[in-house]
């Protein structure tokens, strides 16, 4: 009986695949080659230096941290995160900064606030704070 004629199943039976590394040519063989060698693979192989097959080593070899090694890594990946994400907001503050600037130098040459806020992006509050202080 037909369930749903889009969707079908296909079973793999990897302990019958015997392609060696030299054999294997398609992408699905190198795909099967590595379900059925991830645990005997110290390195990834030239036939395998692809963007998803360096991400699949990458988490085979976190999944095989013990407990200490993972707690270490979550550790490190926060800390990253928490770097990127300062950086990131010092580096759009420094943005703020500088399109306030240039608004100022727009307000000294005689903008008027619709040109300076088309090409700052700062609200006509701001730009009104701005002439305040540049007057």
């Amino acid at each position: 009986k037909i369930f749903y004629d889009k969707l079908r199943f296909i079973y793999v039976e990897i302990k019958k695949f015997d392609k060696s590394l030299e054999e294997i040519e398609t992408h699905f063989d190198k795909w099967l080659y590595v379900l059925k060698n991830l645990v005997k693979i110290e390195e990834i192989p030239a036939k395998l230096q692809e963007k998803v097959f360096k991400k699949l080593f990458q988490i085979a070899e976190i999944a095989r941290f013990d407990e200490k090694q993972l707690q270490s890594y979550r550790d490190s990946e926060k800390n990253y995160l928490d770097f990127t994400a300062s950086l990131e907001t010092s580096f759009n503050e420094g943005r703020v900064e500088e399109r306030i600037e240039i608004a100022k130098n727009m307000i000294a040459e005689g903008f008027d606030n619709q040109v300076i806020l088309k090409l700052t992006g700062l609200t006509i509050e701001q730009i009104e704070a701005l002439r305040k202080e540049v007057r």
